[in-house]
Formats: C-alpha cells, structure tokens, sequence
C-alpha cells in the first residue's frame, strides 16, 4: 500500500487533486490511499512525525509562515526516502524546487493527463527499484525493504513486520528471498531478520531483539545459527550490535 498526504492552503484545489489522485489510482490498479489531506501544514508536521508515508504532495505557496519549501526541508531530515511531489502556481520555483530531491513538479492547475504522467513515472521508479522495495499481492502492495524488522511464517501466510505496521502475503520464503538483499537472513525455519535492526542477540535463549525492544523480538533456529553468526560477525550489515552478544 503506498501512503500519500497532500497540503494546500486552497481547499477547492485540495478536493480536486484528491479526486485527480484518487482516479489515477483506480486508472493504474494502485492499491494506494490519501491518508492526510490537509490546508494546515501544522497538521502535516504532526501526522509526519508519528507515521512514515511514501508521498507527499505540497503546494510551495501556502500562504502561511511556512512555505512548502520549507516543510520539504523538514521532511528530508526525517526521511531521505520519501518521494516529494511539488505542486504550484508560480513558475518560478520550478528551480528551487529541485533542491529538495524533489521527484516531480507539477504547474497548477493541475490537469489529469499531467498528474497522471507523474503517477506513471512514480509507479515505474518504485516498481523498477527491487533494491529498495518488496512487492506483494501482484505487485499492488509494495513494502520499503528498510522499515522491514523481520518476516514471520505462520501457516500458508508471511508477515510482514515493519517500523509502522504488519503486513500478510500468501507466499513463501522461496518467492521473498530473492527480492531481497543481503542484510536480510533466514534465522529460523519460520523468520527472516533484517539484520540491520537488530541490536542484540541472546545465544543462550536463541533469541535476536530489534530496534532496542525487549519485547520485539524473532528466534534463531539450529539449522540457520552459524549461517546467522557469520553474516554477524563479518558481514558488517548491523550499526547497531557491538558483536558482544550475550551468553
């Protein structure tokens, strides 16, 4: 699923681009949502800092003490990754823009055959770009492979466990494997960990513990132990572990 929040200080603009995005998501079988559709970039500021979302949608003049511009900015130190979509009246931010690693720029009024260029091309950079995302469901969900913690296998179905939220696919580890890159690590014949999240690891009780969370935590099986201590210990995947691991 991906997540897209718009801000506009104009509210007739807002409702449109909502019916524009909305209608390319049905036109492109996107299985993506509005979370946050707002005229307050006060209220964006506040959803940003406890959720993680994939796209975001500004209008560079809000008419307020903050620009787009400057909420772009503030958005980059929190994310890298999230892919920044300008939308304006004013030509001449077009360059300004861009220094934000902005992914698109989009002139108002916004018309639909632009805005789904832009769609187009967004689904093309994501979909294209197997080191940084998993698919799932036929590629209409897509995960960020760096908020993946650990994938569990319970029964027919594999979850998803990231920073924000669990996901279910009916699939196997023989499919997701492949998909992924190396700081991933089977540990168990039940669990992948993504071995940059992990902070600690208990050998006596089998046990890997992630993002300093006692209770977030996956096994490691006798089958995949050595495989696992290697990759630890000379991988180089973890910032996180001091390779003092407990005993």
């Amino acid at each position: 699923m991906l997540d897209f929040v718009i801000c506009d200080d104009n509210l007739n603009a807002l409702n449109r681009l909502e019916k524009l995005l909305e209608s390319a998501f049905i036109s492109k079988n996107l299985e993506a949502q509005i979370v946050l559709s707002t005229t307050e970039p006060g209220d964006l500021i506040n959803y940003l800092k406890h959720h993680s979302v994939n796209v975001v949608i500004l209008d560079i003049d809000l008419k307020a003490k903050v620009s787009g511009l400057d909420l772009a900015n503030l958005i980059r130190k929190q994310d890298k990754n999230v892919y920044i979509i300008f939308t304006t009246g004013h030509l001449e931010y077009g360059l300004i823009a861009y220094k934000y690693k902005t992914f698109d720029y989009l002139p108002k009024p916004v018309t639909p055959e632009r805005l789904m260029d832009t769609i187009e091309r967004l689904i093309d950079d994501i979909f294209g770009d197997d080191t940084k995302f998993v698919r799932l469901d036929n590629n209409k969900t897509i995960i960020k492979q760096d908020g993946i913690q650990y994938i569990q296998k319970d029964g027919m179905k594999v979850i998803f466990h990231t920073d924000t939220r669990d996901y279910e696919s009916y699939s196997s580890f023989k499919k997701i494997l492949p998909q992924l890159p190396e700081q991933f690590v089977q540990c168990h014949k039940s669990y992948i960990v993504n071995t940059k999240k992990i902070t600690d690891v208990d050998i006596t009780n089998n046990a890997i513990f992630l993002n300093h969370n006692e209770d977030l935590k996956c096994y490691i099986g006798p089958k995949y132990k050595n495989q696992l201590m290697e990759v630890l210990n000379y991988g180089n995947f973890s910032n996180n572990l001091d390779n003092s691991y407990n005993t």
